[in-house]
C-alpha cells in the first residue's frame, strides 16, 4: 500500500479497540516468567554449550600473542575461539567498531576470545587462564583535550535528526552581534550507557551453512543483512529470531559481538552455543551515548523576539563512527531568521559511540533548553512566554513549508495550567519546605516522526481468529498489544480472537523498534495488510469490499451478515502487504512536541537534589493504546532525570575505558528517586503521518525532561549548572545562605 496522500476516514476512526488503554497482551508472561528471553531459550536447540567473552585489557594496540594451553586442559573446555585464529570479519550494518578477528585492538573489552564449555562456570574459569600478550600504543581518550582540533562533518543519527557540518540561514553573526540582548554559554553532557535489563545475548546453532540466532535485537531485517554480510552467507541462510527484548534503548538495534562470538564458537565446537555479555563489557564492548560540548548564542530583541540563535556541538568517537547530532532539534524549534548549526567530530579510542534513546535531541536538549531559559531570564520573561513568543507553524530553514500538525504552545499551556506554573516564585531561592529549597522547571519536548516501509501478514481461520506475523520486536514497548488492536479494529473481532507472532526474520520485515518509529509504522503494516484481507474475505463471500462492514466477527453488507468464520471455511485466507510513504513528509515536516514540568527540593545543606513532582504534556499524533504509551513517556522521563542527576560513564583518560561498568558505579534513577508522574496527551489525529493518523511518542518523554529538571534546580538555589550530570559536588559550594 503505497501512503501518499492525507489519510482519510477509514476503519481505524471506529476506535472501538484502537485508542483504548489496554493491557499488554505480554504482561502475564512477563510476570510469571513464562517470556522466553535469548538466554533462557533452552528448548530451541539441544545440546547447548556455554560461550564466555574475553575483552582487551588495553584500549589501543594489538594482540601479539595468545597462550591457550592451559584453558584448553580446563574442566569441560569444549572449544576456544581467538582474534588471533580469525581474520578480521567484516562490519555489520551501521557498526563503527570492528566486532572480532585480527591483532589490531580498537577499543578496550573489545572482544579476543571466547572460552565454550559444558557450564557457565567452566567457561569463565577456563577464560581466566589464557595468558595474552599485548603490545599497547598510546591513544586518544579526553574530548576536553581533543577537541579544539575536531574535523567538521556531517551527521546523521539514521533518526531523523542530523544535518551538514555546517548550516546557515540568513547572517547570524552580523544578527548576533547587533542584537540587544546576547547569550553565549557552554554546556556539556557525559558518556552515557543504556543499561538495559536484558544483557545482550544470543544462542547460536548451525545446520550446514545456515546459521540461526536466537538473540536479543531491535531491528530483525538489519540484523538479518549484518549477520550475513559479516560471515558471507547469503541472507536466506540467515534467521533470527527474538520474541521479546528486555530493554534496548538503541544499544540493540546493530548487531553485536554477543551473537557473532555464539556463531563463531557453535561453528567452532559443532553444537549450539549461548552467549551472555557481562555488564562490564556491555558498557565498554558494546555502545553508549557520547559525551558533548555545546555552545549556544541566543540574540533577541527586548520583547523577546530572537533574531540569531546558533548551536554548534563538537562530540568524539573512533576513526569510522559519527558524530552526536546534537544540533538537530535546534533546526526547527523556534524561529528566527538568523542561523547557524554545526557539528565537529573528534577521533577518539573509546568504545563506539551510537544510538542511545533519542541520539542528537536527548543531549542537544539539556543545552538548548536551558539556554532557552537564561535567555528569558535575561529578558525578564516568563520562560513559558518566551517559548511562545518564538512558536512557529512552518519550519523556520524552509519558509512556507508547514508542520503537519504543532501543538507546542497548547503542551505548554495546559502543563501551566495543571502543574500549578502561576504559584512558582520567579525570583530563585525563595521558596522554602523545611530544609529543602524548592523550585519549578519547565522544558519544551522534541522529537520528529520518521516513517519507514514496513510489512506484515494476517491470516483469518476457520474458526474466526486473526493471526498477524511480522518481525516487528517488542522491547518493552507493547507492540504485541498494539497490532493485536489494530489487526482487532480493522477486522471487526475482539481482542482475544487475534494471535500476534513477533521477532523472526522468516516472517516480512518490519519498520523494527527504535526511534519511536516502530508504533506508526509497523501498525500501519498491519492496517495494509488487513485491508487486503478484508478484500479477500469479500471476494470469497461475494459482496463488495467497498460496502462490507467488519464487526463483532461478522461481515454486513446492505441486509446481508456473514460471519468471518464463513469466509474461511473452505481453507484459511491470507494476506500479505507493507505500507510505504510517499512525498508527503518532504512536503510537511513531521515531528512530535511536549511541554515538561518538574518541581525539584535541594537540600539547602547538602546540595541533594530530588524531584518531586513531573508531568509530560504530549502531542504525537493518535495515541493507539494510552496506558502502554503513558508507561513509555514515564520510562523515558525517569532516563531523563537520571541524565540530568547521575548518569556519567567515567572515562579513564590514562587506560582508555570506563570505569564505573555496571550497575553499582553506573547510577541509574532507582524506584525512590522517581516521584508520581503525570501525562497527559492532547487530542490530536495527524493525517499525513499514516493511516493510523499516529506518530511516535517514546522518545518524546526523554528530550527536554533533563533541562527542566536543570531548569528547576536554577529556580530553587539561584546557581546556574551547564555540565552534566548535574551532582552535589557542583552545586555544594554555591548554595545560598538561607536565614
Amino acid at each position: 500500500m503505497k501512503f501518499d496522500s492525507p489519510a482519510g476516514q477509514n476503519p481505524i476512526d471506529q476506535l472501538k479497540v484502537v485508542g483504548r488503554p489496554t493491557d499488554r497482551i505480554d504482561g502475564k508472561y512477563k510476570t510469571t516468567g513464562t517470556a522466553p528471553y535469548a538466554y533462557e531459550r533452552h528448548d530451541v536447540a539441544p545440546n547447548q554449550a556455554y560461550g564466555y567473552v574475553v575483552g582487551a585489557a588495553i584500549a589501543k594496540g594489538r594482540v601479539a600473542a595468545i597462550d591457550q594451553e592451559a584453558a584448553r586442559r580446563a574442566p569441560g573446555v569444549v572449544a576456544i575461539v581467538t582474534t588471533l585464529d580469525t581474520p578480521r570479519l567484516e562490519r555489520g550494518m551501521m557498526n563503527a567498531a570492528f566486532l572480532f578477528g585480527g591483532a589490531e585492538i580498537q577499543h578496550y573489552h573489545q572482544a579476543v576470545a571466547v572460552v565454550v564449555a559444558e557450564s557457565f562456570e567452566q567457561a569463565r574459569a577456563a577464560s581466566h587462564l589464557l595468558k595474552i600478550d599485548y603490545v599497547a600504543e598510546t591513544g586518544k581518550f579526553d574530548l576536553e583535550a581533543e577537541a579544539p582540533g575536531a574535523d567538521p562533518v556531517p551527521g546523521d543519527s539514521g533518526e531523523g535528526s542530523g544535518g551538514p557540518p555546517e548550516n546557515r540561514i540568513g547572517d547570524f553573526e552580523a544578527a548576533f552581534t547587533a542584537a540587544p540582548v546576547k547569550l553565549d554559554e557552554r554546556y556539556t553532557t557525559s558518556d552515557e550507557s543504556h543499561a538495559m535489563m536484558e544483557p545482550h545475548a544470543s544462542i547460536a546453532a548451525w545446520e550446514g551453512d545456515r546459521l540461526t540466532l536466537w538473540t536479543s535485537n531491535q531491528m530483525i531485517a538489519w540484523g538479518k543483512r549484518s549477520v550475513a554480510k559479516i560471515f558471507g552467507l547469503k541472507p536466506e541462510n540467515v534467521r533470527l529470531d527474538s520474541p521479546y527484548v528486555g530493554g534496548g534503548f538503541g544499544g540493540k538495534l546493530f548487531i553485536r559481538a554477543d551473537a557473532v562470538l555464539a556463531a563463531l564458537a557453535s561453528k567452532a565446537s559443532g553444537r549450539p552455543v549461548k552467549v551472555a555479555l557481562t555488564r562490564a563489557l556491555i558498557a565498554n564492548n558494546t555502545t553508549h551515548r557520547p559525551a558533548t560540548i555545546q555552545r549556544i548564542r541566543i540574540g533577541a530583541t527586548p520583547d523577546g523576539r530572537i533574531t540569531a540563535i546558533g548551536h554548534e556541538s563538537t562530540s568524539g568517537n573512533l576513526a569510522d563512527g559519527k558524530p552526536e547530532t546534537a544540533v538537530s532539534q535546534t533546526q526547527l524549534l523556534y524561529a528566527g531568521a538568523n542561523r547557524l548549526t554545526s557539528m565537529r567530530l573528534a577521533h577518539l579510542d573509546l568504545p563506539e559511540g551510537n544510538a542511545m534513546r533519542a541520539p542528537g535531541e536527548a543531549p542537544g536538549m539539556l543545552a538548548l533548553e536551558v539556554a532557552m531559559d537564561e535567555m528569558a531570564e535575561k529578558l525578564g520573561i516568563d520562560p513559558i512566554a518566551f517559548r511562545i513568543i518564538n512558536d512557529t507553524q512552518e519550519d523556520p530553514e524552509t519558509p512556507g513549508r508547514r508542520f503537519s500538525q504543532r501543538q507546542l504552545v497548547e503542551c505548554l499551556r495546559l502543563g501551566a495550567e495543571r502543574f500549578g506554573w502561576a504559584r512558582r516564585n520567579p525570583r530563585p531561592a525563595q521558596t522554602l519546605d523545611g530544609r529543602w529549597l524548592v523550585g519549578m522547571g519547565v522544558a519544551a519536548g522534541f522529537r520528529n516522526n520518521l516513517l519507514t516501509k514496513s510489512a506484515a501478514r494476517v491470516r483469518l481461520d476457520r474458526e474466526g481468529r486473526v493471526t498477524v506475523e511480522t518481525d516487528m520486536t517488542d522491547i518493552g514497548t507493547g507492540s504485541y498489544t498494539i497490532i493485536a488492536q489494530t489487526a482487532a479494529e480493522m477486522m471487526g473481532v475482539p481482542l482475544d480472537k487475534v494471535h500476534v507472532r513477533l521477532g523472526d526474520s522468516d516472517f516480512p520485515a518490519s519498520a523494527g523498534s527504535g526511534g519511536q518509529w516502530g508504533g506508526n509504522n509497523s501498525t500501519a503494516g498491519v492496517y495494509a495488510a488487513c485491508m487486503k484481507l478484508r478484500e479477500a474475505v469479500a471476494t470469497r463471500l461475494g459482496i463488495n469490499s467497498a460496502d462490507a462492514v467488519f464487526s463483532d466477527g461478522q461481515v454486513r453488507s446492505g441486509n446481508r451478515s456473514q460471519s468471518l468464520a464463513e469466509a474461511a471455511a473452505g481453507g484459511d485466507l491470507m494476506a500479505e502487504d507493507f505500507i510505504e510513504y510517499g512525498d508527503l513528509a518532504k512536503r510537511f515536516q513531521q515531528s512530535t512536541f511536549a511541554g515538561h514540568f518538574v518541581e525539584v527540593g535541594v537540600d539547602r545543606f547538602t546540595g541533594e537534589t530530588r524531584v518531586r513532582r513531573m508531568l509530560a504534556v504530549c502531542a504525537a499524533g493518535r495515541i493507539l493504546n494510552p496506558k502502554a504509551a503513558r508507561s513509555q513517556v514515564i520510562g523515558a522521563m525517569t532516563m531523563g532525570v537520571g541524565s540530568a542527576l547521575t548518569e556519567k560513564l567515567e572515562v579513564d583518560t590514562r587506560r582508555g575505558f570506563f570505569v564505573n561498568h555496571d550497575l553499582a558505579g553506573y547510577e541509574v534513577p532507582a524506584h525512590a528517586d522517581i516521584p508520581h508522574q503525570d501525562v497527559i496527551f492532547l487530542d490530536e489525529v495527524d493525517p499525513m503521518s499514516s493511516p493510523m493518523k499516529a506518530k511516535g511518542v517514546a522518545e518524546l518523554g526523554i528530550c527536554g525532561v533533563g533541562a527542566a529538571v536543570a531548569n528547576a534546580m536554577h529556580n530553587a538555589t539561584g546557581v546556574r549548572l551547564r555540565d552534566y550530570p548535574l551532582t552535589l559536588d557542583k552545586l555544594i559550594d554555591r548554595l545560598p545562605d538561607v536565614a
